[in-house]
């Protein structure tokens, strides 16, 4: 029987779903890069010692994830990963001298914590019970001044792999991560923009007084199948943010 990854996996989950996150491991720890072709249902449900049905439902939810592609008559695939930039993204940030330009802000992870999940991030998961989840807390530097706090909270046991990964090598893009080391692909979010007043940590990371006007956007981010696996809760620097939006055909 294949040895379990490093990846923990919860015990309450039923066990198609367990050799989910097994299999989604091997493929965020290289060991199927994409195109690969992997093993046969029948190999694997060997490797593993499951019933043949069972490894056919794992690998199903993998398909329905896109990390996993059927090829009729051939086998069944790492998907190549279909990233969209507007997500990469976030809130595109434009250069006063280049406003047609777009570029990616300096990023610093400031912690990462398992906490107990929040009450908007509980609802935002849309559970009556988990088992908490990843905190993370990065600012996101222009030209060196801090333009946006965030706190990310990510579904545990699912971002597992992130607890022994070494911050420094996030870099400032962190879905190409979540894919790479987590087996995690995010498709769709969902962002909300208001405006609200720092908080004490986010003022001081921003380098604002407390209690300051700030922008504030709320994620929520989801897989292929629609499972919300990420919620996300912004500050920014109010002066900084600009909203535009085009109504109507434009002339050619």
């Amino acid at each position: 029987m294949q040895a379990l990854p490093k990846t923990r996996t919860d015990g309450r989950l039923p066990l198609y779903a367990r050799l989910r996150d097994q299999l989604a491991s091997r493929i965020a720890n290289g060991e199927w890069s994409p195109g690969d072709m992997i093993p046969s249902e029948n190999r694997l449900a060997e490797e593993y010692g499951v019933a043949l049905a069972t490894m056919r439902m794992a690998l199903k939810q993998l398909v329905d994830e896109g990390l996993l592609e059927r090829r009729r008559g051939t086998g069944t695939f790492v998907k190549q990963p279909a990233f969209r930039a507007d997500l990469f993204r976030f809130f595109h940030v434009h250069d006063v001298d280049d406003p047609a330009g777009s570029v990616i802000p300096e990023s610093r992870i400031l912690s990462r914590q398992e906490v107990a999940l929040p009450p908007e991030v509980r609802q935002a998961f849309g559970e009556e019970t988990t088992t908490g989840c990843l905190k993370l807390e990065r600012v996101r530097l222009w030209s060196g001044v801090p333009l946006l706090f965030e706190e990310i909270y990510l579904r545990l046991p699912d971002f597992d792999g992130l607890l022994s990964l070494d911050p420094k090598e996030m870099g400032p893009l962190l879905y190409p991560v979540f894919l790479q080391e987590c087996g995690i692909l995010v498709a769709s979010a969902t962002d909300e923009l208001s405006f609200g007043t720092a908080t004490e940590a986010s003022a001081r990371h921003l380098e604002l007084p407390e209690e300051s006007p700030v922008a504030v956007i709320e994620r929520i981010a989801r897989n292929p199948v629609g499972r919300v696996i990420e919620y996300r809760r912004v500050h920014g620097r109010p002066e900084r943010f600009r909203y535009r939006i085009t109504l109507g055909e434009q002339p050619t």
